[in-house]
């Protein structure tokens, strides 16, 4: 599935650069391939996603690991509100799939 997150595929969501890999939102625990097939996922430049500083990049920053979860899970409810669930129900439907909530 393409991304839910966004439209642009050749840069980094997040600083604009030629992207090189794609960053799941919701990640850990056998949770990337679910993500891959709800589309919970973005094009990412190394810097940003791995290699950077850690206060610049995502994996092991605490703070942006936790927001990254806190998003995807918002994206995905999203699209499941826009597909007619109540937000209760889509909520629920997230904890099922992925084991817990991060809102």
């Amino acid at each position: 599935m393409d991304s839910i997150i966004t439209d642009v595929k050749d840069y980094c969501f997040f600083c604009g650069r030629i992207e090189d890999c794609d960053h799941h939102f919701v990640f850990g625990s056998g949770k990337r391939p679910l993500a891959e097939e709800d589309g919970l996922k973005a094009p990412i430049c190394n810097r940003c996603h791995t290699i950077g500083k850690v206060d610049e990049r995502i994996h092991d920053n605490t703070m942006a690991e936790k927001l990254s979860k806190m998003f995807g899970q918002a994206m995905w409810e999203r699209q499941k509100v826009s597909e007619g669930y109540s937000l209760e129900d889509a909520r629920n439907t997230f904890m099922k799939r992925y084991g817990k909530s991060y809102i």
